[in-house]
């Protein structure tokens, strides 16, 4: 069969119908968990999964945790309440920001950006992103932009120990929300459910032992294209599927294709399946709408990915192997 934009349909019931069968296997019988806990962001990956806790266990046998900070966009806790509602599942709100500023999260950021920033402080925004893939083969070193309280924006590059030092003390953000999933999945008895698709758990997208940290991962096989098809079969909100993937991470806006993925999602899906099926790029350029080479550079991009993000996949290294229990 030749190689189409059609590749990433799917039956969507069928599927729905797949992964809450084994969502229910996995919780009630496997883990002997009672229900779900799931960190809903407003964005279309945690209300997926939202959905499809609902649907696999009943909605009163979930609960989503909406967990803001000092630089989430409102949106995102309008968005996970309009999705709790939607599905019947009772919510819990924690703020996060006075435990990530007790831990030194944000005052680390902005020592790091003051490296190159020195006026960096109160009323500033800031973000990272890469260089497109599509203008030539890039050198992957994110680029930090900061706004002024006056509206000026400029960009520069971190030292790697000042970029190190940002991105580690963001990541604090990632693990405190998963700590405080399992703390509400302890006193419940719950499973704690991760919500990576399928791009971002292959290319690494995710913070180990962070939102990489969970029990069962039911969309981690669904392409983003599928994640969006699904969501919308199963009733998320239209203004959740209308949403642009976003990191939500750091206090100006950016999307997921600026901060680490060379493509809009769409495009990125498709190469990604093309590359997992030996699709040439002369077969692939046509169909996602880039040129061969660029394809080319996106298949190398996806490679090089794997290899500087296996650290985050790898399971604790023993000095001896342990039979399994």
């Amino acid at each position: 069969m030749s190689f189409t934009s059609r590749v990433l349909d799917l039956d969507a019931e069928r599927v729905a119908t797949d992964i809450s069968q084994a969502l229910s296997r996995q919780v009630l019988e496997t883990l002997r968990r009672k229900g779900i806990v799931v960190g809903l962001s407003g964005g279309i990956d945690s209300s997926l999964v939202t959905a499809l806790a609902a649907r696999a266990l009943g909605p009163d046998r979930v609960v989503a945790l909406l967990m803001p900070e000092a630089d989430s966009s409102p949106a995102s806790l309008e968005l996970g309440q309009m999705v709790a509602r939607r599905f019947g599942v009772r919510t819990v709100v924690e703020n996060l920001a006075p435990a990530l500023d007790a831990i030194g999260c944000y005052e680390r950021q902005r020592e790091a950006i003051r490296t190159v920033f020195p006026d960096y402080g109160p009323g500033c925004g800031c973000k990272l992103s890469l260089p497109s893939i599509l203008e030539g083969d890039r050198v992957s070193i994110s680029q930090l932009t900061v706004r002024f309280p006056d509206g000026s924006e400029h960009t520069s590059r971190l030292s790697p120990e000042a970029y190190r030092q940002l991105v580690a003390a963001t990541n604090y953000k990632q693990r405190l929300r998963k700590v405080t999933e399992y703390y509400h999945a302890d006193c419940l008895g719950y499973a704690v459910a991760g919500t990576p698709n399928r791009l971002e758990y292959d290319q690494g997208f995710f913070v180990k032992l962070g939102d990489g940290a969970a029990d069962v991962k039911p969309i981690a096989h669904l392409y983003k294209t599928q994640v969006y098809a699904l969501a919308r079969h199963l009733g998320v909100p239209e203004e959740v599927c209308k949403r642009p993937p976003t990191t939500d991470t750091f206090s100006m806006a950016q999307t997921q294709e600026e901060f680490y993925f060379a493509l809009p999602y769409a495009k990125m899906d498709l190469c990604l399946y093309a590359h997992n099926h030996h699709v040439s790029a002369e077969e692939v350029a046509p169909v996602v709408g880039i040129s061969v080479e660029q394809v080319a550079r996106v298949f190398r991009d996806i490679e090089a990915k794997r290899r500087t993000t296996r650290y985050l996949h790898a399971r604790p290294l023993f000095v001896h192997e342990i039979e399994e229990l």
